[in-house]
């Protein structure tokens, strides 16, 4: 195994910009889980002051919630989906957003990941920041990643800043495959809702968690919001399949949900048809613990 290389110096950053969205309610406020029983619960969208990355994504009385900041930009263009698309595509997990809106411009924080349906990017800021933030304040990101290789390696990379990639100390192999750090490896069988998209350049697909024996095997009930996990028989290189042999790393983006089909939400940020992603198995794999190293 030997230091990768990538392309990192040929990559262009580029602006992109949201607003931070108010939390969605629906006509029926009762979200009915697997066993019919119904609950109003917190879920997506606005500023969560007590759940970000590095926290547990499961046990807690919600649903589909994003850690941090959430933002959209569909309320400064209305009607036109073409910049809400650039943010959610372009936006990669690592990249500086700053806040340039409001009482607490100036301040930075750092993408976490992107939720697909409402299409959100979802921003990890300190807490005394949160606390400054108001619904409707504007983020720009300088989103930087797309497009990102390893020389001398098939993998396909997406949504993934290359100075995190590179925090995570990433090894090659001979034969081009990458070994990265993961708190564990899932079985794709188990993938739901956000499978079948076109692309994985945003969004993502959530682990079903109704299965008590299957949660176990897994040790699903310890995910944590920004855990970087593998996902085995899985290939989300042009859309979320299911493929023997292929491997997925991800993060997870968002918390456990009470929805038929869905759960903890893992956005992509490789992937092998080959196989040619390689776990290294550690607890501490996740975002909390990377973005240390980038300040």
């Amino acid at each position: 195994m030997k230091k990768v290389k990538t392309n990192k110096d040929r990559l262009v950053c580029q602006s992109v910009i949201g607003e931070i969205t108010s939390p969605l309610g629906g006509i029926n406020p009762y979200l009915v889980d697997p066993d019919g029983k119904a609950a109003i619960l917190p879920g997506v969208g606005g500023i969560t002051y007590n759940l970000k990355i590095g926290d547990r994504a499961c046990a807690l009385i919600a649903d589909h919630v994003e850690p941090g900041v959430s933002i959209s930009n569909f309320t400064q263009f209305a009607g036109q989906p073409g910049p809400n698309r650039a943010l959610n595509q372009l936006s990669c997990a690592g990249n500086t957003a700053t806040v340039v809106s409001g009482e607490a411009k100036g301040k930075r924080g750092r993408v976490t990941g992107k939720h697909g349906g409402i299409e959100h990017v979802l921003i990890d800021f300190a807490p005394e920041v949160l606390d400054s933030l108001v619904i409707g304040d504007k983020i720009q990101i300088k989103s930087f990643g797309c497009g990102l290789e390893v020389d001398g390696s098939p993998v396909k990379f997406m949504n993934l800043d290359p100075d995190l990639f590179m925090a995570m100390n990433p090894l090659l192999d001979n034969d081009g495959g990458i070994e990265i750090p993961v708190t564990r490896v899932i079985g794709a069988e188990i993938m739901g809702s956000g499978i079948g998209s076109r692309h994985s350049y945003s969004g993502d697909y959530d682990i079903q968690m109704f299965d008590a024996p299957t949660v176990a095997k897994y040790g699903l009930e310890q995910l944590r919001l920004g855990d970087v996990v593998m996902l085995d028989n899985a290939d989300a290189t042009y859309g979320r399949i299911y493929c023997s042999g292929a491997k997925v790393a991800g993060i997870v983006v968002h918390s456990a949900c009470v929805l038929a089909g869905h759960g903890p939400g893992v956005m992509t940020i490789m992937s092998s048809r080959e196989g040619l992603i390689h776990p290294r198995i550690d607890p501490e794999a996740n975002l909390e613990k990377f973005f240390k190293s980038l300040c």
